[in-house]
């Protein structure tokens, strides 16, 4: 079937909003055929990354809404709910609302996490929605996420039957398996608009002794063919130190046009820190003088715009080389001709291991630009030619893993699951749980299993009621003359998305007696899994964050990254900026506002959890707290930056200094002599402070 023999309501839509997509690709063409348009059964489509998946959820979605139905594509992370959104907008010229939720949108781009929140506490909303379309499907056997869409799935079904599922994936070696658990026909197809070539190379072949000159030679090979390579390494301190170097060996090759192309892309990567009211930091000069030269490196201690430039400015061409952390695999859309693989090792609890297969071909798997590569290649590299043999025997011809369950394992999933169901009203008894588990997809897994069958209703039985005890121990579910059922507490967490340990945690604080000691409840919110850490740079001493916390009252033996995410913390609520902190503590300090927006939440969070246990003192200054991390700010900042909407805390600041915390009597011309300060920020100033003459 061609896309001319596609409804032509929906082939107008696609034609206007992907003008660049004429025909379908055979493996579309295999999927198409196969009923999605046509059938209402659920679907799992595996077919390679760059292959179209996309498109066809698009059209699957289409059929729906012009139907007269509703849609939720659901994504593991936001930068993919972002993406998808804006390619989505497109649709609104059509008379289909796009958006985030369902009640308010035809079809709603959400992250598992909210979509698993829908089916717990807006059964209505769910009941609307007619199609379910999971991207990155083959998620459902990662650690933290998998269980939140696997459960997300199970409770669609079991609330929801009568919606469609359709799951997005890249090939799994147990499709059976997931399609049986799904009643889901599965279509398969290898085609790729861009063929791959994986190699394995080594620098016994090259007569060198290090991967990075191994690297350099195939950027200099990119270079002269005009391409384009993206590098997997293991660490942020890796991602820098090898940019560093190919900038440093290519820079005098560089031709002047190429040069003023790139000095354009380090002048926005300075400019954030700068709108942000900071210097830049010593990662963003480097990262600016790396991208002086066609190279940048992208991790997580970056500022978001400024990945975000790195990424739009690699897809424009006007950067040779991205240096990256494996998490790139995931989220935003961004091929590249080559990609190199140069660490294959991860540092887990257990010591250095090696990658798995299937993140091995999902990184391979960027290789290739579609509408701009005739053919992607992709680059393992190792030292010696035995063990590049080695490498080449696992993970060329290597068999992909199966995909597990995760949901058992995860033990913060279990009791957040258990509280979803008795909270929702959904089970009343250990019997109603221990049938929604052996609905689910490790449910499934353990029950068919030659393995595990026999005793895997004894297995879950345990693993339920064990979480169960011990979230009644902790007050968050107890039995009632008609069944279980969410406490205050439990109902509280239920309603978050914060994991069970985190409220165990700040319960206990909440307890622990006296008058809240605000530096305290920050540190203990910063030794909680839901606040993702500051990560220190390096080795150097770390005593400057041990003597910020000793002049808070804190006083610790071992400093790590909690010890420096508290101590920056503090730091950004006296106002310092990136720059300062980062030279004051050595750390990334660009992720600092992720963090305290993230602290803030947290804080009000633990709040909610004082309320619900009767423990009053302190909320005022909770309150505070939360504003405060929020805003970056000392107290005396909190009117002005909270009542005057985008003012922030630089022109607060500079407003204070100026005339004091009263601006009553302050005249529209003297507003507009300070910097930063416009016409629109002095008639919103003048309303707030005038209005109270």
């Amino acid at each position: 079937m061609s896309l001319e023999s596609v409804d032509p309501a929906i082939r107008k839509i696609i034609k206007e909003s992907y003008p660049q997509i004429k025909e379908l690709n055979p493996a579309q063409n295999a999927v198409v055929d196969a009923g999605l348009l046509d059938e209402k059964e659920n679907y799992i489509i595996a077919i390679p990354t760059a292959s179209g998946k996309t498109l066809l959820g698009v059209m699957a979605a289409l059929r729906t809404i012009l139907d007269g139905g509703k849609v939720v594509y659901a994504v593991p992370l936001l930068s993919i709910q972002n993406e998808k959104v804006k390619e989505f907008k497109k649709f609104e010229e059509h008379g289909i609302k796009v958006g985030k939720h369902p009640s308010s949108s035809d079809l709603a781009v959400m992250v598992f996490e909210s979509y698993d929140a829908l089916t717990r506490f807006n059964l209505n909303a769910l009941s609307d929605v007619d199609l379910l379309i999971v991207d990155e499907f083959h998620m459902i056997g990662e650690y933290s996420r998998g269980p939140t869409i696997e459960c997300a799935i199970t409770r669609s079904r079991m609330l929801h039957p009568g919606m469609r599922l359709i799951a997005l994936s890249a090939t799994l070696q147990n499709m059976e398996e997931l399609s049986t658990w799904l009643g889901a026909r599965v279509v398969e197809h290898d085609y790729r608009p861009v063929p791959l070539f994986k190699e394995v190379l080594n620098t016994e072949e090259f007569g060198i002794k290090n991967k990075n000159d191994v690297i350099l030679r195939i950027l200099k090979d990119s270079m002269e063919e005009s391409s384009q390579a993206l590098v997997f390494v293991s660490t942020r301190r890796f991602t820098e130190s090898l940019a560093n170097y190919l900038a440093g060996k290519i820079k005098r090759t560089l031709p002047a046009e190429k040069k003023k192309a790139f000095k354009r892309v380090a002048e926005k990567i300075l400019d954030v820190p700068k709108r942000r009211g900071s210097l830049p930091t010593e990662v963003c000069l480097k990262l600016a003088e790396c991208a002086e030269n066609g190279m940048a490196f992208h991790h997580a201690g970056l500022f978001d715009r400024q990945k975000e430039i790195i990424e739009e400015e690699f897809r424009a061409g006007n950067l040779l080389m991205i240096t990256a952390t494996p998490s790139l695999m995931y989220g935003v859309n961004l091929p590249s001709k080559n990609v190199v693989i140069r660490d294959y090792t991860r540092w887990t609890s257990q010591g250095p291991q090696p990658i798995p297969v299937f993140d091995y071909l999902q990184m391979s798997g960027r290789a290739g630009r579609p509408g701009y590569d005739k053919e992607g290649y992709s680059y393992l590299i190792g030292k010696t030619l035995s063990e590049a043999e080695q490498l080449q025997y696992q993970y060329i011809y290597g068999e992909i893993e199966a995909t597990n369950s995760k949901l058992l394992e995860n033990r913060d999933a279990v009791y957040r699951q258990i509280i979803s169901q008795v909270a929702a009203g959904m089970a009343r008894n250990l019997d109603e749980l221990l049938e929604f588990f052996k609905d689910t997809f490790s449910g499934f897994q353990m029950t068919h299993s030659e393995y595990s069958s026999l005793f895997a209703s004894d297995t879950i039985q345990f693993q339920v009621k064990e979480a169960l005890d011990f979230l009644m121990e902790h007050g968050m579910i107890q039995a009632v003359p008609d069944g279980l059922r969410a406490t205050a507490f439990g109902m509280l967490i239920a309603k978050s998305n914060y994991a069970v340990q985190t409220a165990v945690r700040l319960k206990e604080f909440a307890r622990s007696g006296g008058e809240v000691e605000m530096s305290r409840l920050i540190y203990e919110i910063c030794r909680t899994p839901d606040l993702i850490p500051i990560s220190f740079k390096g080795r150097k001493s770390r005593d400057p964050v041990r003597d910020r916390l000793n002049r808070a009252g804190l006083f610790v033996v071992d400093v790590g990254n909690d010890e420096a995410t508290a101590a920056t913390l503090m730091e950004w609520m006296d106002e310092r900026s990136e720059y300062e902190i980062e030279n004051a503590f050595n750390v990334y300090a660009a992720s600092t506002r992720r963090a305290a927006y993230e602290a803030s939440r947290l804080v009000k969070f633990h709040r909610e959890i004082c309320q619900v246990l009767g423990v009053y003192s302190g909320l005022d200054s909770m309150e505070t707290l939360t504003a405060r991390l929020y805003y970056g700010v000392k107290e005396e900042l909190l009117p002005l930056v909270v009542g005057i909407k985008r003012l922030g805390r630089r022109r607060a600041r500079a407003l204070v200094d100026a005339f004091g915390t009263d601006l009553r009597y302050v005249s529209r011309e003297e507003l507009l002599r300070i910097e930063g300060i416009g016409p629109k920020t002095a008639e919103s100033i003048l309303k707030k402070y005038h209005s109270h003459d």
